[in-house]
């Protein structure tokens, strides 16, 4: 990737209108690292909103040679995620699928190293256990608003916390929000 187009993909991010539900730019930067990091190949997004954290995942699937698929269930959200996608110029690194991530995720093929969570809270459980036969030993789980929305979310954490087969720690890469994310590695 040439400095001109990260500089360009840098300016579009910031022209990205934010709301409180969008991801904070720390965050969607820690989701830039950890992919880059554990060398992420696959990963699924499920609740994309505008795109803003998608693109930051882009541009680090992009440069692990990966791919990204983000679901959303809002026709609307997915479209708006899609033309950000696409000015971007990462839509053959970040597919934005619309629907129901329950119904999608089992329709996607393949083994998978990231998981990103951040749709309905009540059912962050629901959509790891929908993705965890797919995720490889190794695969990072995040899982965004896990301290302000804990109480929606509880079985979800007491499962990551008690599972032997996941590392579970709490992080804080914003405080704009003055939330966090939970972060999980799938021992095998």
């Amino acid at each position: 990737m040439t400095d001109r187009l990260l500089q360009a993909r840098e300016t579009l991010l910031k022209q990205i209108r934010r709301t409180p539900m969008s991801t904070t730019p720390g965050d969607a930067m820690l989701l830039r690292i950890l992919i880059q990091a554990s060398r992420a190949r696959r990963g699924i997004e499920v609740g994309v909103f505008a795109g803003y954290g998608a693109i930051h995942m882009g541009i680090a699937f992009e440069r692990t040679g990966g791919r990204l698929y983000s679901l959303e269930i809002d026709p609307k959200r997915a479209a708006t995620a899609l033309s950000n996608v696409r000015k971007a110029g990462l839509e053959k690194t970040v597919t934005v699928l619309c629907g129901d991530a329950l119904e999608l995720i089992p329709r996607l093929r393949g083994r998978f190293d990231f998981l990103f969570l951040d749709a309905a809270k009540r059912d962050y459980l629901r959509y790891l256990k929908a993705a965890e036969p797919k995720l490889n030993p190794g695969a990072v789980v995040a899982a965004d608003n896990t301290i302000v929305h804990a109480s929606e979310m509880r079985e979800f954490l007491r499962y990551l916390r008690t599972s032997p087969d996941y590392e579970t720690v709490l992080l804080r890469a914003s405080m704009e929000k003055g939330d966090g994310m939970t972060v999980s590695l799938k021992l095998r």
